[in-house]
């Protein structure tokens, strides 16, 4: 049996460098509208090549977005998505966005899924700091909500939402004034490099993790501890792979993005994919921070409800 296009191995524990970014272009453009056929062709003309080295075609194509080990994911036999425990190319939250395209072409609706340019992570809610997620209104609008605790506990406060068009623009507007500055470009690139520094220390810390917790079970194996403080240990490790392997997702997406000969940073703003205006967003900024508006139904962004907080190009940290 192949491996997964973007992993380097059957058992999934490590991801394919050279197939990783690829498999993010193809994700962006399939959730900004492009057919299967035509990210095979675009994959194609890029030089890709599937595992055993052939071309892709709208079937490949197909299988590979509606497999979600490309989003550390496993489906569960009632149909649920869990965490498989395996690094993913791409987000938990663009492969359900992959599933509501799924669905639409199936049905043939005509709410494409929305590509959201500032989920997972990249905006939090201001009242409680949970990361705010892609979600449609009730008149099937694209916007931004803080989720509410759930039965087992884990969501936010629920009281922050905003129409995803909005925030996009408004985020998008200030990020191309700082495209607009002179010398951008090459702090753009000193920032990359800074970041693949970082994306080498989460690689590491992860071996570490995964050590530490196949220590774990060898001397719970050997009965050297209790069932109880192997629970907890296990837990806890489990908890710090997760977060180190959000971090290194995030990392490698602002460390591989290819700027290439861009000149005009702007107009390639406007045409570029948007997991590459996402690696942007994150690189030039540490957090965007929304409040509640102070009304229902406000269509403008008031003063003080969106805070941008810039990080320093020269010290990009990706964590």
């Amino acid at each position: 049996m192949p491996r997964l296009y973007g992993f380097d191995d059957q058992s999934r524990r490590r991801l394919r460098d050279d197939e990783v970014e690829p498999t993010r272009q193809m994700v962006s453009r399939a959730l900004a509208g492009a057919s299967n056929a035509d990210i095979a062709a675009w994959a194609n003309q890029e030089g890709h090549r599937g595992t055993l080295g052939g071309e892709w075609k709208d079937a490949s194509i197909g299988r590979l977005l509606r497999n979600p080990a490309i989003a550390g994911l496993r489906r569960e036999k009632d149909g649920s998505l869990v965490d498989a425990g395996h690094p993913g190319a791409i987000t938990a939250s663009e492969f359900h966005a992959l599933e509501e395209r799924e669905k639409a072409r199936k049905t043939a609706t005509p709410d494409d899924a929305h590509d959201y340019l500032l989920n997972d992570e990249a905006s939090t809610c201001g009242k409680c700091t949970q990361a705010l997620q892609g979600a449609r209104t009730n008149a099937g609008t694209p916007g931004y909500r803080c989720r509410p605790k759930d039965k087992n506990g884990r969501g936010g406060c629920g009281e922050v939402r905003i129409d995803a068009e909005l925030l996009d623009t408004h985020v998008g507007e200030y990020v191309v004034a700082e495209l607009l500055k002179p010398g951008i470009y090459e702090q753009i690139l000193r920032a990359q490099e800074l970041v693949k520094e970082q994306v080498e220390k989460f690689k590491a810390d992860l071996v570490d993790l995964e050590g530490r917790r196949k220590e774990a079970a060898m001397l719970y194996g050997q009965r050297q501890i209790s069932s109880e403080a192997f629970v907890i240990a296990d837990g806890e490790l489990t908890k710090n792979l997760k977060e180190t392997r959000k971090r290194l997702r995030y990392a490698e997406q602002m460390a591989n993005f290819k700027l290439g000969g861009v000149t005009d940073l702007v107009r390639w703003w406007n045409t570029a994919p948007t997991a590459s205006r996402r690696a942007i967003v994150l690189l030039f900024l540490e957090a965007i921070v929304v409040y509640p508006a102070r009304a229902r139904g406000v269509r403008t962004i008031e003063p003080g409800r969106v805070v941008l907080r810039w990080r320093k190009m020269g010290s990009a940290s990706g964590s």
